[in-house]
């Protein structure tokens, strides 16, 4: 029984909500907020302009190297798994992967800002 009311809640609480967010935002559209830069400066050159590829490489080895923190954050509870040491070499082989693609990205100086 419990279990039903707390469907027909939460069903009527999303519906709700839903609803809600459907009437409540304001859609009067005004010159400031048509504008290309809500900051208050007129734009100055065109808003497409290319970016450096280092700016990319260098968020993707962001991205990489935040990516693997967040997989090895779970490692100190590998010691409870039926395989402590499975889980502990894989781990050190990605660790490992990575860090010689970092020496790698390295040499070739893509890690370089100003060239």
């Amino acid at each position: 029984m419990s279990m039903t009311v707390m469907m027909i809640i939460s069903a009527t609480l999303s519906l709700l909500l839903m609803v809600v967010s459907f009437f409540l935002p304001q859609m009067h559209s005004y010159y400031e907020k048509l504008t290309p830069y809500e900051c208050g400066f007129d734009p100055i050159g065109s808003a497409r302009l290319p970016f450096s590829m280092h700016f990319f490489l260098v968020a993707i080895l962001f991205l990489l190297f935040d990516l693997e923190i967040a997989l090895l954050l779970p490692l100190p509870w590998g010691n409870q798994l039926e395989t402590p040491l499975m889980t502990f070499s894989w781990a050190s082989a990605v660790l490992t992967l990575l860090t010689l693609g970092l020496i790698y990205e390295w040499h070739q100086g893509g890690l370089e800002w100003a060239q």
